[in-house]
């Protein structure tokens, strides 16, 4: 992958093939930011750029064998670590990365590096109930990939996409070789929630933080017709292209479709003070998987963002429409400043919590009945 393949990020791109030039290659880097924004194909095209044989005008080459092997993602050198689980799983049995290349490659042609975690996870069937990890025995295998030397190419490179999904264990492992790296070794960790790794991986990096895209990026996956219509699907795509192919496509995300489904259960049950009939909203919640529980809060935080900006007649500047504007139209006038503040630290809190595997029933229940009585309150 080159970075001439990659949308936008021209200032970025230019920042990351002049520190290769300049000799200044940090041996550990973080690529923080959403997955539509480009983290992953930045990263790959900084690989591939590190080493090309034949470098020229501020790219790879994309011919020489060793950028060959890259855009398949089969270089001996260029290693790849990611979130892997399966259904069925025997007791003690172990899930590595490699096992399941074929898929990480597929994905990676059909989209071009743009892809969720949870489309990984479909792509990997795990169900509602499984969730992607990177365990200590995956840390291990990275360790006795990277003591050999190198095959052909002047550095071995080693990315890590949603390291956020390393277990303490594992994470403990990874610092310990960030800490002491082997000559002429690069990790590449690309994350979504930099804030879930551990602090002292994050004092060993070298941030690269991702921007999100202009309007102007984005306008040409729009397709033909009226320049404004395009304009503000783009608008509405916040900068992330995979929001804009999926807008652009007219299709619905599923996901996101369920979330939004969830949000407005949850604001009409809490509106009308039905206490048992959040508990069984919360066991649906629960019954999802830990990214989908993830996603859903994500977007209901949006969701309350949005609304609060119509409450505040800001809504020139709104990023909704559909079935999504509609609601939150109605739905304004009971988000203000008695409650927004509560509501979003709830949010936060359930997220944290999740993310530390509590106990899903109880994170969601307390909750739902959290806002429902401050939605309540503004009967």
């Amino acid at each position: 992958m080159r970075f001439a393949d990659i949308i936008g990020q021209e200032s970025l791109k230019r920042h990351l093939t002049e520190s290769v030039d300049k000799g200044r290659i940090s041996h550990a880097q973080l690529f923080s930011g959403a997955a539509g924004v480009g983290t992953l194909p930045l990263a790959i095209a900084y690989a591939q750029y590190l080493n090309c044989t034949n470098r020229h005008d501020g790219d790879s080459c994309g011919e020489c064998p060793s950028c060959r092997q890259i855009a398949e993602a089969a270089h001996p050198d260029l290693h790849f670590v990611f979130p892997v689980n399966k259904q069925g799983k025997k007791a003690g049995e172990v899930v590595l990365s490699g096992e399941f290349m074929p898929l990480w490659r597929e994905i990676l042609s059909d989209t071009g590096g743009y892809f969720t975690p949870q489309q990984w996870y479909d792509r990997l069937d795990l169900g509602k109930t499984l969730k992607g990890l990177i365990t200590a025995r995956e840390a291990d295998e990275i360790i006795r990939r990277l003591q050999f030397k190198s095959f052909q190419s002047e550095y071995k490179i080693m990315i890590i996409w949603q390291p956020e999904a390393m277990n303490d264990e594992a994470a403990n492992k990874i610092l310990k070789i960030l800490e002491e790296p082997w000559e002429k070794t690069v990790f590449l960790l690309v994350s979504e929630r930099p804030d879930l790794l551990l602090p002292t991986i994050i004092s060993r990096v070298q941030e690269v933080a991702v921007p999100r895209l202009t309007i102007e990026d984005l306008m040409p996956l729009a397709g033909e017709g009226d320049e404004q219509r395009r304009r503000n699907m783009a608008r509405l795509a916040a900068g992330d292209i995979i929001e804009m192919r999926t807008l652009a496509g007219g299709e619905e995300d599923a996901v996101k479709r369920e979330s939004f489904d969830l949000f407005c259960s949850l604001m009409r049950l809490s509106y009308n003070d039905k206490h048992l009939e959040l508990i069984e909203w919360a066991d649906e919640v629960a019954a999802l998987s830990r990214e989908q529980q993830r996603a859903m809060l994500r977007h209901a935080a949006r969701l309350l963002r949005e609304s609060y900006m119509l409450h505040a007649g800001l809504g020139s500047i709104s990023y909704l429409w559909g079935a999504e504007a509609e609601f939150c139209n109605k739905f304004a006038p009971f988000i203000g400043n008695q409650n927004v503040e509560f509501i979003l630290n709830e949010i936060e809190l359930a997220m944290r919590q999740v993310s530390q595997n509590g106990n899903a029933k109880i994170i969601f229940t307390h909750f739902a009945l959290a806002v429902s009585k401050t939605i309540n309150r503004l009967k």
